[in-house]
């Protein structure tokens, strides 16, 4: 449940442009701690016109998920643990699917239960699919703001501002990186006293990220970290098709510019298998993360 001073907030968005401390609040979209995003047609860039968001239907002989698309209107779903087993850690999840639909379940409320169980709030983020005109700001947009609002409402929250973490996989995992390193780019103008906060985040937790090396396995130039990149975990199969160069590359420019990291290079479990249980090894990796998150004095033990 989130916490009655949380609701209060969200009640019907607003903004005081006149005002020297902006209040921003938000009105609940169902009974599900569901809150959008952005005020009310103040989308940056957003017109609207690629058709309304819908459930894409399951493909035969594959996997059961929820592959939501056509996304103009994004909001946060949060999930907080019980109140004994609450950390003051937070995390902001970006699911995966290509920059062209939102595996939902599967790397998105699973995830969040599963963070919920190690006590830590989970904010599972719906940004924007499909890519408009070949880019892919909107979703850096979305991803920047939500860290921000979560950081606005710590309080409320009851978690520590200075602990906000991004998780993300296949192109979720491109977003939370670009989020971890690309703090700086401003991605729109400001709206609100919450813009005036960091989008940085204090940790990320990239699984099979993609789109992060180029051809040689190198790292892409845009993806370079510097010494302030927060620390991040990171998890891949040996044989995914999104070839695990994507980790390796970054993790060996964080190390190079010292910056804290762990990686885990699995021998079997290909791509797109999230949380869900396994015989392959991979199926292990949420074990290490929550492992990785301790010693980062992130979650008790």
């Amino acid at each position: 449940m989130v916490p009655q001073p949380l609701r209060a907030m969200f009640s019907q968005l607003t903004l005081a442009t006149t005002m020297l401390a902006t209040m921003v609040s938000f009105t609940r979209a169902d009974e599900k701690n569901v809150y959008p995003l952005w005020p009310e047609k103040s989308v940056p860039g957003e017109t609207g016109t690629i058709g309304e968001e819908h459930v894409l239907p399951d493909r035969e002989g594959q996997k059961k998920v929820m592959r939501v698309t056509n996304v103009t209107v994004p909001t946060l779903t949060v999930y907080q643990p019980v109140a004994e087993k609450r950390s003051k850690t937070a995390v902001v999840i970006c699911p995966g699917g290509g920059y062209s639909i939102l595996a939902w379940d599967l790397e998105g409320t699973e995830v969040a239960e599963w963070l919920n169980s190690i006590g830590v709030t989970a904010v599972v983020l719906k940004y924007r699919v499909p890519a408009r005109e070949k880019s892919n700001l909107a979703p850096l947009q979305d991803v920047q703001r939500a860290i921000r609002i979560v950081r606005s409402q710590a309080a409320d929250l009851d978690i520590d501002a200075n602990h906000i973490g991004v998780l993300g996989f296949s192109a979720g995992g491109n977003l939370a990186a670009r989020a971890c390193l690309h703090d700086e780019q401003k991605s729109y103008d400001k709206l609100d006293a919450i813009d005036d906060l960091s989008c940085k985040p204090n940790f990320g937790v990239l699984v099979y990220p993609a789109y992060l090396h180029d051809e040689k396995g190198g790292l892409k130039p845009e993806y370079a970290p510097t010494e302030t990149t927060p620390p991040i975990f990171f998890a891949h199969a040996f044989n995914d098709p999104v070839k695990p160069e994507s980790s390796i590359a970054l993790f060996q420019a964080l190390r190079a510019k010292g910056v804290s990291g762990e990686l885990h290079i699995y021998s079997q479990g290909g791509h797109g298998f999230g949380l869900r249980k396994s015989d392959d090894p991979v199926s292990t990796w949420p074990a290490r993360c929550a492992e990785w998150m301790t010693r980062e004095k992130l979650i008790a033990h």
